[in-house]
């Protein structure tokens, strides 16, 4: 508007202003350019007095709020939500100890008569590593009474082991048998059979650092010797290996891992035998976001149980057999990005906002094509 007055002012008066101000013409410049700015405006707005708020559209204008409020809350949650991706390689580690985690409950068996032991793939006996393992003395109600630990992973007495070929004997068998039953073996007996008498059971659990190799570790009453075991139960087949696994695990837990032995019963009434579990160990890396690496192992299973007969000369155990898979399997954490987010936020809500604004279009025809109605109703 102020360049078109200047035009219609007398020369003299123009002339004036300018003396008045010196930059009176960058102003009028800067206006023109202002003016033609808005021309590019995508959003006009109109009058106050031609505005017309209706009940029905702050009712629209409530819900839309409210759906935006809710898609935004949940956006962020999704923002805010780490995925994890996972990566395969071939595993390169060597000369490295496999931990592995047990949690034990055999309740039909006494810990006096329980041993552990582990075994690699070449048949040595794992009894230089460290072990931490615990034997918990168990009530018939499942109550702690008293615990044992385990310094190594050695049976009482691995000649026991030998118990398979105990069908040859010779005279000197007698001597043997005799020297087995002493004031100390009787005593040991007969404390287990009140102990199975009472129903106390026993509890294992621990860590047990092998070599990372394949092999086995196995829990039974193979540390007894095989005229004591004899005299305890009677016979193999009264050897009841019933058990329940808590846990067992080949490392540190991370977030979403499922150990496929976690809660597994295994109860056997009136018979007895052996358990086998084969498993397939797969070295793990898990990455968080703070790029803190977490070496551990997941592991799938195949159980396989064989009843015990009267030809067999084993006793009933319970077997692990695990084997390493050659590729490790990389787990990394990772974030959704901040422009994802924007594009998602932006995309719900303008939609939220363009769909409340037709709904408020409709329902106000709507509203306006049944009160037309009624008022020609009404005048008829």
């Amino acid at each position: 508007m102020l360049p078109s007055i200047l035009i219609l002012l007398p020369l003299h008066r123009r002339q004036d202003l300018r003396a008045e101000d010196p930059n009176l013409p960058y102003l009028i410049l800067k206006m023109g350019r202002l003016q033609s700015l808005r021309s590019f405006d995508a959003f006009p707005r109109a009058e106050e007095h031609l505005l017309k708020k209706t009940h029905s559209g702050a009712v629209v204008s409530v819900i839309g709020l409210a759906v935006m409020a809710t898609l935004f809350v949940h956006e962020l949650k999704y923002y805010l939500t780490t995925y994890t991706v996972h990566q395969m390689s071939v595993d390169l580690k060597r000369g490295e100890t496999l931990p592995i985690y047990i949690n034990m409950t055999f309740p039909s068996l006494p810990c006096e008569v329980l041993s552990v032991d582990a075994i690699d793939m070449s048949g040595k006996h794992e009894v230089d590593l460290d072990t931490n393992i615990w034997k918990l003395r168990l009530n018939k109600e499942g109550q702690i009474t008293g615990t044992e630990y385990l310094s190594d992973l050695v049976e009482k007495e691995h000649s026991a082991h030998k118990h398979d070929d105990s069908d040859n004997h010779d005279d000197s068998s007698e001597k043997k048998r005799e020297d087995t039953f002493s004031s100390d073996a009787e005593k040991m007996i007969e404390n287990v059979k009140r102990a199975i008498s009472n129903g106390e059971g026993c509890r294992v659990y621990g860590v047990l650092d092998v070599q990372r190799v394949a092999g086995n570790f196995h829990i039974s009453v193979h540390g007894l010797n095989i005229f004591v075991a004899q005299q305890i139960f009677g016979g193999a087949k009264l050897v009841n290996v019933s058990h329940v696994i808590h846990d067992l695990s080949f490392g540190p837990s991370y977030p979403g891992i499922h150990n496929p032995l976690d809660g597994t019963t295994r109860m056997l009434h009136d018979t007895s035998g052996t358990f086998k579990y084969y498993i397939k160990i797969v070295p793990t890396e898990y990455r968080y976001l703070s790029k803190e690496v977490l070496p551990t192992n997941q592991f799938s299973v195949t159980e396989y149980y064989v009843p015990i007969r009267v030809t067999d000369r084993s006793w009933p155990a319970v077997y692990f057999l695990y084997d390493l898979s050659p590729i490790t399997v990389t787990i990394k954490e990772e974030r959704r990005s901040f422009l994802h987010f924007l594009t998602r936020l932006c995309a719900v809500l303008g939609g939220t906002f363009a769909l409340t604004g037709m709904l408020d279009r409709w329902t106000y025809r709507i509203v306006e094509a049944v009160t037309k109605s009624k008022s020609r109703s009404v005048l008829r």
